[in-house]
């Protein structure tokens, strides 16, 4: 009984939309005796790790590529909203192109942090309970995401800052917000404006990560072809 619970949870968990086409039933009438040679609780727990591996690997590995950020509209790296006006400005007197060096400089400086995050993700798994299970599955369509947002947060921060502090100094992010700055404050009448750079960008690029792995949980819930191991389609499969 406890071993058809845990994959009753696992199913729900990831492909609610099949069980009304019965795949629910059919799973119950499969696993009604334990004795027909189902998977084991080990392998069904296996199973949900690895379906949750592969999103964040998925998600770690869409971030960190070329443009990952930048060329992603959804988690694409904008200006600091405290010197918007600074931006709007410059851009009307000749300075565009120091304005978009400054944007590009910060999403390369997340695309080069975000790596970091796979071994935190795969150490977030491997420490996760079969109560971590029941209130991923009691939870909403990220409720997985969540999950990584509680239990990574503080480690993945610490990981991607100074990586992201010393790229935005090779890049030119912090020479160009100088440059930036420097060209405002010449202007009459314009006060001097401030932001931690290091801090907006890291929480910046971890919002980001953490939208992607969400778009990966869901992708995984909804599509039966997410069961891209044997592994995966022993446990999920019918």
């Amino acid at each position: 009984m406890k071993r058809l619970s845990f994959l009753i949870i696992a199913i729900l968990l990831f492909f609610p939309t099949m069980t009304s086409a019965g795949l629910l039933d059919d799973v119950m009438k499969t696993l009604g005796g334990s004795s027909r040679g189902g998977p084991d609780d080990s392998t069904i727990i296996s199973g949900l790790k690895e379906a949750l591996s592969i999103g964040t690997d998925n998600a770690v590995k869409n971030v960190s590529q070329v443009d990952g950020y930048f060329g992603n509209q959804a988690i694409k790296i904008l200006m600091p909203e405290k010197i918007q006006k600074v931006a709007d400005i410059l851009k009307t007197i000749g300075y565009q192109k120091q304005v978009d060096d400054f944007v590009f400089s910060m999403n390369r400086a997340a695309e080069k942090a975000a790596p970091q995050a796979a071994s935190i993700f795969v150490d977030a798994i491997k420490e996760m309970t079969f109560e971590d299970a029941r209130k991923i599955l009691n939870g909403g369509d990220t409720a997985a995401t969540d999950f990584f947002k509680s239990k990574t947060h503080d480690r993945i921060y610490s990981a991607f800052k100074p990586i992201i502090s010393s790229n935005m100094d090779e890049v030119g992010v912090t020479y160009s917000y100088k440059e930036m700055m420097g060209k405002y404050e010449t202007l009459p009448f314009m006060s001097k404006e401030s932001v931690d750079l290091d801090h907006y960008v890291t929480n910046k690029a971890m919002d980001g990560l953490f939208y992607v792995v969400g778009q990966e949980e869901k992708k995984i819930r909804t599509n039966p072809a997410a069961r891209v191991t044997d592994l995966l389609k022993t446990v999920f499969g019918k």
